[in-house]
């Protein structure tokens, strides 16, 4: 009972603790996932940098040489050239590929964002868990102890006669599957402490679980950050839909060149070297029968997206209705909780008394007391229930825990 009590208060200043100390999220993975999607960003803006660029032609360097004798005397060459085809007009093509390239970063960034919020999410929810499974352990040690009071008290009624056995086999049913629970509660904390230790370099034991505030409907849609993605990649789609236009439209390429040549043949006295440079535009006009297609492909996608960011709504509306219901029953449960202990306190005041005046045994007070502590292990229980679902919640909320 003592030992309820202490991790009861134990989880409320762990919760306590990590709101003064305002931790951050990512402290719940390890330094290896963390780096990981500090990777994993570093990339995305090296690939948006890239798609932004793309724009930007290679400046060609070619240098080649050469050695020959087809007449028995030797014969040597040399060309070196600089070359360039850069565009300079693109009908907007240029202008929609930088912006497209800088959508597409937001739109992995957040991608990345959710992956990780989603990693952090399992870590704390699995700590919770680990947590919740302390409070059943106590909590099944005590319906065993009471267990065996009611086999204790069975086996002295049958051996005086006035029990029948088939009560005393059940009363001993009872008490091993009540300890088979034990055992299977024990497995699945066990289960849970592996699956934490693979994602965070935290120690269970000492990791403080966050207290988790609920929000309103509007906060959640507001800040969410997987309709933010959703949102960010309709823009996305709009500027890949202009690119795509682009590519079909007239195009204005500079071209520019220079050439060096150098040759030594047996037609000749001495070595022959020239230069000389080359400068110039160039337009074209693709006409190409899947042009329609494609821009109506684009154009069909970038549709698609505003459905889907109405219907990811529809959904995220729905996941909230749900957790609140959850939520509800779960405060239901804790506050038929509530009313037993109550029940339970009167029933063990009135116990001690009639112990006192030599009416109830000792176990007949240990009993009432067990039940007590049994009723607050599950309001604590309901109570990380409750946190579990709010955590669904949090994973898709922008703002921190």
């Amino acid at each position: 009972m003592k030992v309820l009590k202490l991790s009861i208060a134990f989880l409320a200043l762990c919760s306590t603790t990590l709101l003064l100390c305002d931790e951050k999220l990512e402290e719940y993975i390890s330094e290896t996932k963390k780096e990981q999607f500090r990777y994993d960003y570093q990339k995305n803006d090296a690939e948006s940098s890239k798609l932004r660029d793309s724009w930007i032609a290679p400046l060609n360097l070619n240098y080649s040489y050469s050695k020959s004798n087809p007449y028995g005397d030797e014969q040597t060459g040399e060309n070196a050239s600089i070359k360039i085809d850069q565009p300079i007009f693109q009908s907007g093509g240029i202008y929609y590929g930088i912006k497209f390239a800088e959508a597409s970063r937001i739109y992995a960034d957040y991608s990345i964002d959710v992956a990780k919020k989603k990693l952090v999410k399992d870590a704390i929810s699995l700590l919770m868990q680990i947590k919740q499974m302390d409070l059943k352990r106590e909590k099944q040690n005590l319906l065993i102890k009471n267990a065996e009071i009611s086999l204790a008290q069975k086996k002295e009624d049958y051996l005086n006669g006035q029990l029948d056995s088939g009560f005393l086999d059940s009363a001993i049913i009872e008490r091993n599957q009540l300890i088979q629970a034990l055992y299977d509660i024990e497995t699945n904390k066990e289960r849970l402490i592996s699956k934490f230790n693979a994602i965070s370099d935290m120690n269970y034991k000492d990791a403080a679980v966050p207290s988790l505030e609920i929000i309103t409907q509007k906060e959640f849609l507001e800040d969410n950050i997987v309709l933010t993605m959703s949102q960010s990649e309709i823009e996305k789609n709009r500027h890949f839909t202009d690119v795509t236009m682009a590519k079909y439209l007239p195009k204005v390429n500079l071209v520019a060149g220079y050439n060096w040549d150098k040759s030594d043949t047996i037609f000749q006295f001495g070595a022959n070297e020239k230069d000389y440079y080359n400068f110039g535009f160039k337009a074209n006009l693709p006409l190409d029968i899947n042009s329609f297609r494609d821009m109506e492909s684009s154009k069909v996608d970038y549709m698609k997206s505003k459905l889907v960011v109405e219907d990811r709504k529809r959904e995220l509306r729905a996941i909230y209705e749900q957790v609140m219901q959850n939520i509800e029953n779960f405060e239901k449960k804790k506050q038929l909780s509530v009313e037993n202990r109550d029940i339970y306190e009167r029933l063990l005041a009135d116990t001690k008394q009639l112990f006192e005046a030599g009416y109830k045994a000792e176990f007949d007070v240990e009993l009432m007391q067990n039940s007590v502590e049994i009723q607050k292990s599950d309001v604590a229980i309901y109570d990380i229930d409750k946190q579990l679902e709010l955590l669904t919640l949090y994973e898709m909320y922008k703002n921190e825990i």
